[in-house]
């Protein structure tokens, strides 16, 4: 652990994107005890510029404080990324495990879903099954997961196809393990590095899929999201593109620095890098 900590911090980019983060995540939990302004309250004219009296990003489409929105929105946001990459990490690495373990039928059945959901049009089948069943955080949060599995389903399975083979699995097994023991204590824990990689990469994808559901008015409307803040305001995207612009940079700056931490990760957990 101390010698991935080492690398991690070697890669500067990447720590200044732990920094980041972790300003993102402080002000959306503790910014509305410091600027309690409700983000659906109407405070001022519609589409006021920033500055006008004192709010400071202005307000939006139906004269809501947008720095409010956009403190109160990251809440939103990051639950729905962590979530969405977590529901997906559980599908990925429950598929890519047992295909990779059992082989034979067990792997043909597991795999040729995998492709199935890997062929869908994703963001055609998140919107159908949003519209279907409604715009609620836990079905769109749902809906992203359920189509962002597939890549980690076949790092587990070229992870556990490698792995298993190895010694310490065969002495494992020749000792008398039992096969859930085998995937779940021996191979598992050696197979998360790349897993972890991906699971950070993936809460990235989860925000901006999130955000394109939301412009697309594919969004719950009793929850503040930065996506939501971008589809409420996008008709006005041409004469007020202030109100589109600062959630936009909201989610590209914490997309970046989720990417740069996704690469300390890689870089900090490969054994090949560590070696140099």
């Amino acid at each position: 652990m101390l010698e991935i900590a080492r690398m991690f911090s070697a890669n500067y980019a990447a720590v200044a994107g732990m920094g980041i983060l972790l300003v993102i995540i402080v002000v959306s939990l503790a910014g509305p005890l410091f600027y309690p302004t409700d983000p659906f309250e109407m405070v001022w004219t519609p589409l006021s510029r920033p500055g006008v009296k004192g709010f400071l990003l202005g307000t939006d489409y139906l004269g809501r404080d947008l720095l409010a929105q956009i403190i109160h929105g990251g809440r939103a946001t990051l639950a729905v990324g962590c979530a969405a990459a977590l529901l997906s990490v559980f599908i990925g690495i429950t598929f890519g495990a047992l295909s990779g373990f059992y082989r034979g039928w067990v792997e043909e059945v597991l795999m040729r879903v995998t492709e199935f959901f890997q062929v869908l049009p994703t963001l055609l089948f998140s919107m159908v099954l949003v519209a279907l069943f409604g715009a609620s955080l836990p079905m769109i949060t749902f809906a992203i997961g359920i189509v962002s599995w597939t890549g980690v389903a076949r790092i587990t399975r070229a992870e556990f196809l490698k792995i298993r083979e190895l010694e310490y699995v065969t002495a494992a097994r020749s000792g008398g393990a039992k096969n859930l023991n085998l995937i779940f204590r021996v191979i598992l824990p050696n197979a998360l590095p790349p897993i972890i990689v991906q699971a950070a990469l993936l809460v990235g994808f989860a925000i901006l899929f999130e955000a394109g559901l939301s412009f697309l008015g594919l969004s719950d409307p009793n929850v503040m999201s930065w996506g939501a803040i971008m589809g409420n305001n996008r008709p006005y995207i041409l004469q007020q593109g202030f109100t589109i612009m600062y959630p936009g940079l909201a989610i590209f700056i914490t997309v970046l620095s989720i990417s740069l931490i996704g690469d300390g990760l890689n870089d900090a957990l490969n054994p090949k890098l560590r070696k140099r």
